[in-house]
């Protein structure tokens, strides 16, 4: 519509065309409001039924809610209107009417459960803590964008459908390839590295990874979003810096830009996280775990940490972490060593006190002990074979991490549940829409 206004720049005094929503409709008799709501904001049209076309006023009221609407007349200033302004109409088009029977209310007034909201995604995020979370999201991922370029990264996209899995396993999605087997990819991994040993040297990736785990949790999904950044001549220091920075990034942008949205979602006291962010070894985050209490079988060297163990260290903590040293035997194949003690890996976790956020580390650039690395995990070298001969023609060295674009917004945002923070989220159960 050429002629569109939006509500929030409607100006006393000028004649417009809003079109928008019929968010709710109040009749208090001999003059009634109808309350259009666009993305911009709200603004109150009123009817003074004595006053106009018997037929202008029965188009008006008569409308169902969450109706689409174009609203044509004058913007008059009026006080104790909810934006300060009203538009007198002259003219009402019903553009497309929504059914009287809603499945949910749209207004927030009255709660609906999640799996109702995601079965009506679109009624859903016309809430306005639904918009605000994915303001926000736009607005963070924007911000890691321009991050990663200060970092001299160059953002690139990677296949989706791979021959072999990035870290082998069962938890794959397998799909039929012109007669072929082949899998959605786990993770850019292999693929990013590649790139690293090219002349780029420093690349990221935001783009989608598939996971075939059966868990049912708030935390996890099966169709994720993936941060990625890979870099030539670093080691696991340096990736653990430019992860900090990203992360950090993402937090002032939304504290400097987002502040309606945050105001819709109640987070009052958002605070960008203090740095540096600790650097705790393995060793003493199992120590600090075990001293809580909160297990009931003590942590022992090589373990992986659970949930509750999580959860026992970053309220100790108090804030985002690093985990750094991890036992060598328990990180996947690429990730580098320390050279003066092969039972430790340079692999690092950065955690948010709620739940880990990020897995990373140097990678192995030495082609014989790459091939042992895949040997002692069980898997067949020669299936990596795009992989691994790159490592015969000069491969520096390298770090990076990946980052979950979901779990970063939903421990930004305090969300009860990961769905949240996607539009259309794939789990073990949701395949539609």
């Amino acid at each position: 519509m050429d002629d569109r206004t939006y509500t929030a720049e409607a100006t006393p005094g000028e004649t417009v065309t809003v079109a928008g929503w019929v968010h709710e409709i109040r009749d208090l008799g001999g003059i009634a409001f109808l309350i259009l709501r666009d993305t911009t904001g709200r603004i109150q049209v009123k009817f003074e039924k004595d006053e106009m076309d018997d037929e202008l006023v029965e188009m008006g009221l008569g409308v169902s809610r969450e109706s689409v609407v174009a609203v044509t007349g004058d913007v008059k200033e009026e006080p104790r209107a909810p934006t300060d302004v009203e538009v007198v109409p002259e003219s009402v088009e019903v553009l497309s009417r929504a059914d009287t029977e809603l499945p949910l209310d749209p207004t927030g007034k009255v709660d609906a459960e999640l799996s109702t909201r995601l079965d009506n995604r679109t009624l859903d995020l016309r809430r306005e803590a639904g918009q605000a979370i994915f303001s926000i999201r736009s607005e963070v991922q924007a911000a890691v964008r321009e991050a990663f370029r200060e970092a001299d990264a160059t953002e690139i996209n990677t296949p989706k459908i791979v021959a072999t899995g990035t870290e082998g396993g069962t938890e794959l999605f397998p799909i039929t390839y012109f007669g072929r087997e082949a899998f959605m990819n786990q993770s850019p991994q292999l693929f990013k590295q590649l790139i690293a040993g090219s002349n780029l040297e420093r690349v990221f990736e935001i783009g989608p990874i598939f996971r075939a785990e059966e868990h049912n949790t708030p935390r996890h999904l099966n169709e994720a979003t993936s941060i990625d950044f890979e870099g030539a001549f670093c080691d696991h220091n340096d990736a653990m810096d430019v992860c900090e920075s990203v992360v950090v990034a993402a937090y002032e942008a939304v504290a400097e830009n987002c502040a309606e949205e945050l105001d819709a979602l109640g987070l009052d006291e958002f605070e960008v996280p203090d740095t540096p962010f600790p650097r705790i070894s393995y060793e003493e985050a199992i120590e600090r775990i075990n001293v809580t209490g909160e297990l009931d079988e003590q942590l022992v060297w090589g373990d992986d940490l659970p949930t509750e163990g999580e959860k026992a260290l970053g309220n100790d903590v108090g804030g985002h972490y690093f985990i750094t040293d991890w036992p060598a035997e328990i990180k996947p194949f690429y990730i580098m060593d320390h050279d003066d003690d092969e039972t430790l890996s340079t692999g690092f976790d950065m955690m948010h006190p709620r739940m880990e956020l990020v897995s990373g580390g140097q990678r192995e650039h030495r082609r014989e002990e790459l091939i042992a690395g895949f040997e002692a995990q069980g898997l067949d070298p020669e299936a990596f074979e795009y992989y691994t001969k790159m490592f015969k023609y000069g491969m520096p060295p390298h770090a990076g991490w990946g980052l979950g674009a979901e779990r970063l917004i939903m421990t930004m945002l305090d969300l009860d549940n990961i769905r949240e923070a996607v539009l259309f989220p794939r789990d073990r159960q949701r395949l539609s829409p």
